[in-house]
Order: structure tokens, then C-alpha cells, then sequence
């Protein structure tokens, strides 16, 4: 009887715990008092919301960096400006309008604030937490470092919101059009940056609204949004200070001739079938202003197997010259460099040899114009890197810097640090940069420093298949600078394609008196004013 009854107990005592324990189910720990900005933007989805512990997940506070600076009168004035990466490390950033008081914070100020009984609305574009009272904000330290966040135009324009109320910096930004000596910042100008045009705006009292434009210049500001009459929201980038211009270049360097397209690995046979096609930019007499083309090959099989201490001269199997000195090309106009055959998918193709071959011969059984042994290849086809220079003269060393380049790949001995530094030179291009924009670094080579892009070999090709890498972007003569960069089309060839295949609908050429591309395409554009 007394087992009975104990077990009865036991049995009534088991509900009445687990009852007991399932007050929550919450595993443990704490809920931070911090809500990621990330998180707090999400809240908001078209109309008002009044923030409180429950929408904000326990939360009651944010904890941010401040990056805005009223000094320069050039940000919406009451506007305390702040970011955080608190989540997944995404950068996120908020406005909060605490009227003259926002002006006692500068950029690195890390600060707590409660926002708890705010109201997350979007005035005049800006998402803004609302009724907010300066007692509500605690200053925790100064100077915390904001490391610079790169981002492309392209990128901001097409999702604005992400990057609102964030410091961003536009690299290698100039303006378009052209400015002129007398042009200053005020107002609303487009600033390029190489993958879009973004507008710069300027307010009319802010301190450094007549400051002359520069030609080339890294662009610190805030991105700020306004909203347009069909209800999309449009990107401004706001300077803080004169300060937030990082002049580059007070001058242009426009290359004569730009790299358009080649063929690695034709359909058959390699030697004597591989050319590179360039673009002029302006009208060129080759026998009174000689030109040099060099290619290199990276292969596991390409000798000599060293670092390229003599850069684009290394010479051998590992790079190949061409010296054009005779003939001539129009400003827009096509011009090609490579095998003798001048056929455009290997053996049995179509003839190109009616198009502008300022030079050609068998590479396969003769050498280079002062280097380079004859070879089968002067594109590699083996997943390491190749790459292509087009060079103004016809002495290329070490130290002789191309007017352009490109690569392919990564693989095969191409860079070491040293000392001594060695490796392929670069040009200032779409891809590449001699001084990195941000550090002001020299990095005069591929793979040193930020010069690390390059164009992809094709993802399912074969030996064989004919791919034409046709390159797609926009270039602009008057501006000296591409301002849409490059892009590789992979073209797959036939035995009958024609030279329209790969000039067609390519770079196109027609302008009008403006300056502005009489017809669009939608794989590849350019401007050659």
C-alpha cells in the first residue's frame, strides 16, 4: 500500500515539475540591449513604426560609431548620422534628427543610443528614427577608426537603401563631363568611378562649394537618398569636409590603342592561328609612332620557370614580341596583331585577312621582334595565367610600363614581392592600379597590391572549341578613362563565322555631335568621342 502511494506521488510530481520548468523556452543567456542596425532597418516596411522592446526583440538601444560632420554644411542640417556591422557583418547605417545637438558628435564618436518610443520613418528619402531627445544618446569614446568601405557606384545605384546613411568611398572618381577650369563642386554632379555615373551633390553654403573639381579623385561622403516622383529612391553622395577629396591625378593619360578581344584556342590547331584584336582611340601612323605588342604564357611547360625578372622582356617560351611599325588605323577603327594565316577559328575557317592587320607572321616558326622563341602557343590553354600588353615604342625592359593589359587566370610564377620586386608591369586601367587609390602604395605590378582582378577562363570549355573572348565595356576618349569597365563575352566560333561576329555589335563606334552613342547594345557599349 505505501509503494502505491509513493508512486502516486511521484507520478503527480513529475506534471507539476515539467510544469514548473516550461515557463519559457528560451535556452539561456541574455538578450543584448543593442539591436543591430541591420535588423532595425528591417522593421521598417514602407509606413511608421513605433519602436519597443517587443519589435526589437528585447532590445531597447543601438550601439554605433558616428560618421557624420556638420563642420562643412554640407549634410542635412539636426542629422546625427551613425553605423554599426553588428550583423553578419553587414554595414548598415541611420540617421537620427536631434537638431543642433548633432553637431557636438564627429566622425568617430562611438555612442549608445536609446531608441526605445522612436518612431523609424523616411522624411524627405532619409530613413531617421524620430523622437529621439539628446538625453537618450551617451558619447562612450572618440576617435574609434572607420576603416574605409570601397564601394562601386554600380552597386549603390542598385540598391540604395542598403548603403543609406553609410560612409562610403567612391575610388577613382571623375566627373562627367569633363570639367572645366572654372567648374566648382556646387550643385549636383555626376561623378564616375568606372561602373556608373552617381551624383555628387553639393550644397550652396556648404565651406568648400567653390572648390575647383578635380580630374581624378577618391570621394569620402555619405550616401543619403532622395525619392522620385514615381517613388523610387535615388543615391546621392554627400562630402562631409574639403577634406573628403583625396586629389589623384591632376592630369589624363588616354592609351592610343585598347585591348578588345583575342582567341587562346581556336577550333584545331594553335600555331599560327592565335590573334588579339585592340581598338584605336585616336588615328595612328605606326611608321612614324611605332607600337609593341607582347604576350605571355605561364604554362607549367613555358621556360624560363622563374619570377619574371625581366618582366614583359623575360622572353623565351614565357613572352612573345611583336613590333608594329608600318601601316595605319582610324580613330574607332579595329586593328589586329597574331598568326600569319589571319583566319578566324583556326584551319579551314573563314578569312579575316581583309580586315586591319597591322602585323603578322608564322610565330610558330620564327621568333619574336627581339624576343620571345617561335612556340605553338602565345596564349597559354592550360588554366594558368596568360596575359596581353600593348606598349608605345618598341624597347620594352623591366622598367617599360604598357598603355594597356589584361589577364587570365592566376596561375604560374608572375609576381614576388622581394626584394628585389618583380613582375608583369601594369597600366593604369579599368582593372588595375599603379598607386593603390586608397593607401597611395606603389603596386606597379599584376598581383601586387589590389591589381589582383583578372578575366576568368571560360567555365566549360574544351580543347578546341573556338571561344573568342570578347570583351564588353565602355570607354570614353574624352574622359581618358573606362566608365563602364570591361566585361569577357565568351564567344564560341564556327568554321564559317565572319569578322562581324567579332566586331559587330561590339564597341560601337557612332557618336553624335554630342558625343553620345548614336546606337545601344546590350551585351557591350563604348564612347569614342
Amino acid at each position: 500500500m505505501k509503494k502505491i502511494i509513493l508512486y502516486s506521488i511521484v507520478l503527480l510530481a513529475v506534471p507539476l515539475l515539467w510544469s514548473g520548468c516550461k515557463k519559457s523556452n528560451y535556452p539561456g543567456g541574455t538578450i543584448s540591449a543593442y539591436i543591430p542596425l541591420f535588423d532595425l532597418r528591417s522593421l521598417y516596411k514602407g509606413s511608421d513604426v513605433t519602436l519597443n522592446i517587443d519589435n526589437m526583440f528585447g532590445s531597447t538601444s543601438i550601439s554605433a560609431v558616428v560618421v557624420s560632420d556638420h563642420s562643412g554644411k554640407n549634410l542635412p542640417a539636426g542629422l546625427l548620422i551613425v553605423q554599426d556591422k553588428r550583423r553578419l557583418g553587414e554595414l548598415r547605417g541611420i540617421a537620427i534628427p536631434i537638431g543642433a545637438d548633432a553637431a557636438k558628435y564627429v566622425p568617430g564618436d562611438s555612442v549608445t543610443i536609446n531608441v526605445e518610443g522612436g518612431v523609424l520613418k523616411r522624411i524627405d528619402g532619409i530613413l531617421q528614427i524620430t523622437n529621439i531627445p539628446s538625453s537618450k544618446i551617451e558619447k562612450k569614446a572618440s576617435n574609434v577608426p572607420i576603416p574605409p568601405n570601397r564601394v562601386p557606384s554600380s552597386f549603390i545605384l542598385a540598391n540604395p537603401e542598403k548603403y543609406e546613411s553609410t560612409l562610403v568611398v567612391i575610388v577613382k572618381g571623375g566627373f562627367d563631363p569633363l570639367p572645366q577650369p572654372t567648374d566648382v563642386l556646387q550643385g549636383d554632379k555626376m561623378v564616375n568611378d568606372g561602373f556608373d555615373n552617381i551624383t555628387l551633390h553639393t550644397e550652396v553654403n556648404a565651406t568648400f562649394a567653390n572648390k575647383t573639381l578635380p580630374i581624378s579623385a577618391n570621394f569620402y561622403g555619405i550616401i543619403l537618398n532622395t525619392v522620385t516622383t514615381d517613388g523610387q529612391l535615388k543615391p546621392q553622395h554627400r562630402l562631409r569636409t574639403a577634406s573628403d577629396i583625396a586629389v589623384l591625378s591632376s592630369t589624363i593619360e588616354i592609351p592610343s590603342a585598347i585591348i578588345t578581344g583575342w582567341i587562346a584556342d581556336p577550333m584545331g590547331t594553335d600555331a599560327n592561328n592565335e590573334y588579339i584584336q585592340f581598338l584605336a582611340t585616336r588615328d595612328i601612323n605606326f611608321t612614324t609612332t611605332p607600337f609593341s605588342v607582347v604576350s605571355s604564357n605561364n604554362a607549367g611547360a613555358s621556360t624560363p620557370q622563374i619570377y619574371p625578372t625581366n618582366g614583359w622582356a623575360l622572353g623565351d617560351l614565357r613572352t612573345y614580341k611583336f613590333n608594329l611599325t608600318s601601316g595605319t588605323v582610324s580613330k574607332g577603327q579595329y586593328f589586329y596583331v597574331g598568326g600569319a594565316n589571319k583566319l578566324i577559328n583556326s584551319t579551314g575557317s573563314t578569312s579575316i585577312a581583309s580586315s586591319k592587320w597591322i602585323r603578322s607572321f608564322n610565330y610558330s616558326t620564327t621568333n619574336g621582334d627581339g624576343f620571345g622563341t617561335k612556340t605553338s602557343n602565345l596564349l597559354a590553354n592550360s588554366g594558368n595565367a596568360y596575359g596581353i600588353a600593348i606598349f608605345e615604342g618598341t624597347t620594352v625592359d623591366a622598367s617599360t610600363k604598357p598603355i594597356d593589359v589584361v589577364f587570365v587566370s592566376t596561375g604560374g610564377q608572375l609576381y614576388q614581392a622581394g626584394p628585389p620586386e618583380v613582375g608583369f608591369r601594369i597600366a593604369n586601367t579599368d582593372f588595375y592600379d599603379i598607386v593603390n587609390p586608397i593607401t597611395l602604395a606603389q603596386q606597379p605590378f599584376y598581383r601586387a597590391g589590389t591589381n589582383t582582378l583578372n578575366f576568368a577562363y571560360h567555365p566549360n570549355a574544351v580543347a578546341d572549341q573556338g571561344y573568342y573572348y570578347k570583351l564588353g565595356g565602355i570607354y570614353s576618349v574624352t574622359l581618358g578613362k573606362w566608365v563602364k569597365a570591361r566585361a569577357a563575352n565568351y564567344l564560341q566560333l564556327s568554321k564559317t563565322s565572319t569578322i562581324s561576329a567579332i566586331e559587330q555589335d561590339h564597341f560601337i563606334k557612332s557618336v553624335d555631335a554630342s558625343g553620345n552613342t548614336v546606337k545601344t547594345d546590350t551585351i557591350t557599349v563604348t564612347k569614342i568621342k
